[in-house]
């Protein structure tokens, strides 16, 4: 990844900044976007006196050009684009709203859309190409009930991994998907609390859900999105993969198999 430059969404905290950080640490030259510009600029210090980044509320339209152009006054060019930020909140069909659909979509599917358009619009005019990688979710096949706009906006998502792929592919533009599971992260750790879990949820969650002993770490999950974004992975596009311990399709938790 040396000289490669790298924007990645959400990248203050949790899997976001674990991706810049690692993509940093093989050469590359990162852009980190969030909300907070103190968080930024702690989490950008974290990582190495050379990266920037860029405040920006997802939910305004012209926000993706505004970070694409950034990038491109900061490094001249763009080699990779990491979709990761989203709006993670919770809904079923009895508390879902009009507004929380709309907001999600905005934030979670039109933003990666439209920072798709503008940063391949670039990597096709390098002549060099590029990659991206869209950060989606284990949910995006069906989801809990309490994550019905989420599990969609991420199904959304992958289908538009596909479709881009295609579409894509003839200009050097490659586009992947890594489909995550359930992963520690700090925003988890504050979703369970204000969900009233005790401090050490982690550790009461069942065997079944973390065969390993542990979830993903944000780190964990890095690795394979720094796989997707770099030329080891080329000339693969289009691809929707699983981040997660166990098969996701035909698994029954908890039952015992034998050959009889």
């Amino acid at each position: 990844m040396k000289n490669r430059c790298i924007l990645v969404t959400g990248a203050n905290e949790g899997i976001g900044f674990a991706i810049a950080r690692l993509c940093h640490n093989r050469g590359a030259k990162v852009v980190l976007h969030g909300l907070d510009a103190e968080a930024l600029e702690v989490s950008a210090k974290a990582i190495g006196p050379d990266v920037s980044f860029i405040v920006a509320d997802l939910n305004d339209t012209d926000a993706p050009t505004r970070l694409i152009d950034f990038v491109l006054e900061q490094h001249g060019r763009v080699d990779g684009l990491v979709n990761n930020a989203a709006k993670l909140d919770r809904c079923t069909l009895e508390t879902v709203s009009a507004d929380l659909i709309d907001q999600m979509f905005a934030v979670n599917f039109r933003a990666p859309v439209m920072l798709i358009k503008a940063a391949a619009a670039q990597m096709s005019a390098q002549k060099t190409g590029g990659s991206i990688v869209n950060i989606g979710s284990v949910n995006a096949s069906c989801g809990a009930p309490s994550l019905l706009v989420y599990s969609a906006t991420k199904g959304a998502l992958a289908t538009i991994t596909r479709n881009l792929g295609a579409a894509l592919c003839s200009q050097n533009v490659r586009i992947n998907q890594i489909n995550v599971g359930w992963t520690r992260t700090e925003n988890e750790n504050r979703i369970q609390a204000a969900e009233g879990q005790p401090e050490n949820w982690h550790d009461l969650v069942p065997a079944s859900y973390k065969p390993s002993g542990t979830l993903l770490s944000p780190d964990q999950v890095a690795q394979h999105a720094a796989f997707w974004l770099s030329a080891e992975s080329a000339p693969v596009t289009g691809q929707v993969t699983e981040v997660e311990q166990y098969p996701m399709i035909g698994r029954a938790f908890g039952a015992n198999w034998s050959d009889e």
